[in-house]
């Protein structure tokens, strides 16, 4: 669900982060612009009870983030129900990081529709030895195509990880875009991005889970955010961009062909921050109910 609010009613203040996307030369079509939106990742900590309600919400940096956003949030959280946490069989109260992606878009007049995209509870933890962790990534080249035209955009990676730690398939699930052109041009720009982001990943290489429950699976799926960011044009929330909105025409979500609808129920790969390898089947709490109201 989203909700209008007007700019200075809400404190988010889009009109200054919509100049920032570029225009292709000679392009720049309305239909485009249309679906041009503005979103932050905001992060934090949830206490969840042994109910499965939620008892706290402690922001990462708060001071940072502004005032109507933590009210949507605050509001949203507090009706949130999950699945109760066991620890070997006993219901206990739990500690789980959010990661929690807001986005607005121009509605009539100087109002914007702000609403919850979607939330991950997972945590990157490197040292865990459950987890898929990198040893190789080198990252891809910038394609001079996008370079030419002063196309940015994160291109969000799943991976299929096999016993010996190579990547045996990888599949792009959504490219969004920080560039202004025609419909085909936006088309012809995600798939550059897409395959850049593809060739890189099959060379990774990544340590696969030696504990826990999984580690004996055939494969692992681990989601990658890869960003294509030219110096004067951040894409992603990075640490200096934590409470700013960032602007982008978002891509089509497509689901990689090993992967089902099932697994992927209720999930945005654009929750998830730059910077990590994250297990795509969630280890974390089960949200029962809307993410905003019905």
């Amino acid at each position: 669900m989203m909700k209008r609010l007007r700019v200075m009613i809400a404190g988010v203040v889009l009109l200054t982060a919509m100049p920032t996307l570029v225009a292709a030369a000679g392009a720049g079509p309305r239909a485009v612009r249309q679906k041009v939106e503005s979103s932050m990742l905001v992060r934090g900590n949830l206490q969840i009870g042994k109910n499965g309600s939620v008892a706290g919400l402690d922001f990462h940096r708060e001071d940072k983030l502004p005032a109507g956003v933590v009210a949507l949030v605050r509001d949203a959280v507090k009706h949130w129900r999950f699945e109760p946490v066991r620890v070997e069989g006993q219901v206990v109260d739990a500690i789980a990081p959010m990661s929690l992606r807001v986005v607005a878009r121009k509605a009539e007049g100087d109002s914007y529709e702000i609403g919850l995209r979607g939330v991950s509870f997972d945590q990157y933890d490197s040292k865990d030895l459950q987890n898929v962790a990198s040893i190789d990534m080198k990252p891809p080249r910038y394609p001079e195509q996008a370079f030419r035209v002063g196309a940015s955009g994160t291109v969000y990676l799943v991976a299929k990880v096999g016993r010996d730690g190579k990547v045996e398939d990888a599949f792009a699930e959504q490219v969004n875009l920080r560039v202004i052109s025609s419909e085909p041009e936006q088309r012809r720009l995600r798939d550059v991005l897409a395959r850049s982001a593809l060739a890189a990943a099959r060379q990774w290489t990544f340590r696969v889970p030696s504990e826990g429950e999984t580690a004996s699976q055939p494969f692992w799926s681990v989601r990658i955010p890869v960003n294509y960011s030219l110096e004067s044009q951040p894409v992603g929330p990075r640490q200096d961009d934590y409470g700013r909105w960032i602007s982008y025409v978002p891509g089509p979500r497509e689901r990689a062909p090993w992967r089902d609808d099932r697994q992927e129920q209720g999930f945005s790969p654009d929750t998830l921050d730059e910077g990590g390898v994250y297990m795509a089947d969630s280890k974390g709490p089960r949200l029962l109910t809307p993410l905003q109201g019905s």
